[in-house]
């Protein structure tokens, strides 16, 4: 296991980050919003703690709860118009810092695509670089499960899709952050993880994390320490 400072040295070199979506590049848990929109939001929440507490596995949890909301296209279209999801203090600076140093960011959630498409659209993030579960409708918008063939639908997905882009584009060093347990146990293969607190705590993340932060300044700043050759013509807006 890496050192605090071996780890830092990682996150500074890295060819490649990926971050969890839900409570680490935004505010909320997306299913947990979508059900509230649908009105579900008790019963599913009491189902995703239950589904931390590791007693299902992912995608049975994933199963459930869908099998409960059962939203229509129209109405994930609505939450995203509706209620955007929130993007974290910090996040679009430290993105904007990571392009401007060639560094490529991926997002790996195991949200829903379409949610995560418009986070990543706001983030300048391409969607080739999206890694997440897509929902599917029957031609007339209503409900028609979820993609079961996706990486991110099934328990240790995230480390999956890591080791997905280890292979396709021969990374060296990749780093994973994110809030939950899921993202920690993607490191192997990712290279190193960085626990985030900044939206939710999980006990578990903070106490076994290596590099545990809640603020991502303190990302910005650890990037700030090595002057890497820029590229200047990515502009942050």
């Amino acid at each position: 296991m890496a050192t605090l400072s071996e780890l830092k040295e990682i996150f500074r070199n890295a060819e490649a980050v990926c971050f969890d979506v839900d409570s680490t590049v935004i505010k909320e848990e997306g299913i947990d919003e979508l059900a509230k929109f649908c009105g579900v939001g008790d019963a599913v929440a009491e189902m995703t703690r239950k589904a931390m507490g590791g007693s299902l596995t992912f995608r049975a949890a994933l199963t459930e709860r869908l099998a409960l909301i059962r939203p229509s296209r129209e109405q994930v279209q609505a939450l995203i118009t509706e209620h955007p999801p929130r993007l974290t203090e910090g996040i679009r600076e430290l993105v904007c810092k990571l392009h401007q140093r060639n560094v490529q960011v991926f997002l790996i959630s195991g949200g829903f695509r379409s949610i995560v498409e418009h986070v990543a659209m706001k983030l300048d993030i391409p969607v080739t670089n999206v890694y997440a579960n897509r929902l599917k409708f029957y031609f007339n918008g209503e409900y028609a499960g979820f993609d079961e063939t996706q990486l991110t639908a099934e328990s240790g997905g995230k480390g999956k899709v890591i080791g997905l882009l280890k292979q396709k584009y021969g990374f060296k060093k990749i780093v994973m952050i994110g809030d939950g347990a899921t993202d920690m146990e993607a490191s192997p293969p990712a290279d190193g993880f960085i626990g985030f607190g900044g939206n939710v705590t999980r006990q578990q993340v903070k106490e076994k994390a290596k590099w545990y932060v809640t603020d991502l300044e303190e990302l910005l700043r650890e990037l700030d320490n090595n002057n890497m050759k820029m590229n200047h013509n990515h502009i942050c807006y």
